[in-house]
């Protein structure tokens, strides 16, 4: 753990800002995925349930040990002067601060100029539930618990695994979360193929989601409230993790999230999260703030323990 690796994630942070997402043929995840589909087709044409199920071990197993060694022999061939630009490129890559920040203005900006149909488009780019159907307030509840959830998932986890474990920590976290995106849902499909995947993902979140959590209630202004709300809803979900940061920024924003859903077709109810109204168009930009605020403070919070650890090395080296 070194004050090197902070500043890593924080000039990753700004290159993303700046540059966004690298294109598709270059881009970590977007090779993961291809990959993971190209084994999912094999893995599918299994017949027995043991069999899936061993599959998704596999592939559970190797991706991510895979992804962390060969970004790291990758690192290891850079010349040392440009092991650190690299490194930071690599970081850059897993985070997605300006996608999620784009994706859903874009959202809010089609609701409050009343073209709804566009709207519901381009919710339906970043969420999985059905959108065809969905109200101007729907619509919003969408974006919010994406930006949300995917503050958590999207962010604030590869910092975090960037920080403990630089960029191919970040990366094979990426790997684990494509992984559950991909074949981890509780279906008839990929029930057993995406078993150990999924528990994979939930272990790996633990820690980023209550971090999330816990910074989005500290930065909202009304901490013990938004807190409470997170402590209390956050576990009411299925999920280990995801209502967590939704229960915080439901808590943080003053807003009502959750409740029934549509995937494929199929209603699905759920827990509601916080305690407040419902959500509209601006509402959005609300949780975009709250997001920002939120990685910041995560991020000073990093450099701080960084300094901290680093203090009695500090200390031994004066005193040789």
């Amino acid at each position: 753990m070194r004050p090197g690796r902070a500043a890593a994630v924080a000039v990753a942070l700004v290159v993303d800002e700046l540059l966004g997402e690298p294109p598709s043929p270059v881009h970590p995840v977007v090779l993961m995925g291809r990959a993971i589909s190209s084994y999912e087709s094999l893995a599918l044409t299994l017949k027995n349930s043991l069999h899936q199920k061993l599959a998704g071990l596999v592939l559970a197993s190797t991706l991510p040990a895979l992804t962390f060694a060969l970004s790291r022999a990758f690192l290891g061939l850079v010349p040392n002067k440009l092991r650190v630009p690299a490194e930071v490129l690599l970081l850059s890559t897993t985070v997605s601060m300006r996608g999620l920040d784009r994706a859903a203005t874009a959202v809010g900006h089609e609701i409050e100029v009343g073209t709804l149909e566009g709207a519901r488009a381009h919710v339906g780019e970043f969420v999985g539930r059905d959108t065809a159907e969905m109200p101007p307030g729907e619509v919003a509840r969408a974006a919010v618990e994406s930006v949300a959830e995917n503050t958590s998932d999207g962010i604030v986890a590869p910092m975090l695994y960037g920080f403990l474990l630089g960029a191919p920590g970040a990366l094979a976290y990426k790997a684990v979360n494509t992984l559950d995106s991909m074949v981890g849902h509780e279906t008839l499909v990929h029930k057993d193929l995406g078993l150990v995947p999924a528990r994979l993902d939930d272990a790996a979140n633990l820690l980023p989601s209550r971090l999330t959590a816990l910074s989005a209630a500290a930065v909202s202004g009304c901490f013990g409230h938004a807190w409470k709300v997170a402590r209390s809803h956050g576990p009411r979900t299925r999920s280990p993790n995801a209502g967590w940061a939704e229960a915080a920024f439901a808590g943080s924003l003053g807003l009502t999230l959750g409740g029934t859903n549509s995937y494929g077709g199929v209603t699905r109810e759920g827990p509601t999260l916080g305690v407040g109204r419902a959500p509209e168009a601006g509402d959005i930009a609300g949780a975009i703030r709250l997001m920002r605020k939120a990685c910041v403070l995560i991020l000073l919070i990093l450099a701080g323990i960084a300094v901290l650890a680093d203090a009695p090395r500090f200390a031994d080296t004066r005193d040789g």
